[in-house]
């Protein structure tokens, strides 16, 4: 068989593969996942669901979109309206990924640096070269990290909202990129962040049934 045949077979055999299920790392989880309540009637799509680390690791958090879909170039800050939202597993201790050794508990403080994260490389300055634009984001991480480390700080303001219909409260931050929070609910931590779109009228719930979500 000559290299043309090879190739060939490769591009039929690869066509032929099914297409992962998105939802398969979602339905892979150990625990429930929250999203937006019912107050929420707008579109929703699945984000990621993230490993605790190698391969067969149990999946330690993820997110669930809501809104306008992830830009795919720059675009100006004011145009998407969307909110995230990230369940993260309660773990006493989490195996590191490279197998080597332990990483501390999650703990709310966790599930405020995913959000702060998140919404960063939601909303970089896109018109930055990319040196600048690398510089930017370590800046702003550090700064992040630095914030979700201290919750009762002053950089944090309290804010009640409803998970299952029951009052819980968060801790809630504002910046010029949008806004992130932080919390409990019942089995899990919760971060959320989002831009155009009001915290203060959020509420979440458990999401009895993922294919309310698609992919973007």
């Amino acid at each position: 068989m000559d290299a043309s045949s090879t190739t060939v077979g490769a591009q039929v055999g690869a066509q032929k593969r099914p297409a992962a299920d998105p939802l398969a790392p979602y339905q892979a989880a150990d625990f429930p996942w929250y999203g937006l309540d019912d107050g929420w009637t707008g579109r929703r799509w699945l984000m990621q669901a993230g490993a605790g680390g190698r391969d067969g690791a149990p999946v330690d958090y993820g997110t669930l979109g809501h809104g306008d879909e992830p830009a795919r170039a720059y675009e100006p800050r004011d145009v998407r309206k969307f909110a995230v939202v990230v369940t993260m597993a309660r773990r006493d201790s989490r195996r590191s990924a490279d197998n080597t050794g332990t990483l501390e508990a999650t703990s709310a403080s966790s599930a405020a640096w995913l959000a702060g994260s998140g919404l960063l490389a939601a909303t970089w300055p896109g018109q930055l070269d990319r040196t600048l634009r690398q510089d930017w984001l370590d800046q702003q991480t550090a700064l992040a990290w630095d914030l979700a480390d201290d919750l009762d700080g002053p950089g944090w303001s309290p804010l009640t909202l409803p998970v299952n219909g029951l009052p819980q409260p968060f801790r809630y931050r504002e910046s010029e990129y949008g806004w992130v929070l932080a919390g409990e609910a019942p089995g899990v931590l919760l971060g959320a962040y989002g831009r155009g779109v009001s915290a203060y009228g959020a509420g979440f719930a458990t999401v009895p049934d993922l294919t309310a979500y698609t992919r973007p």
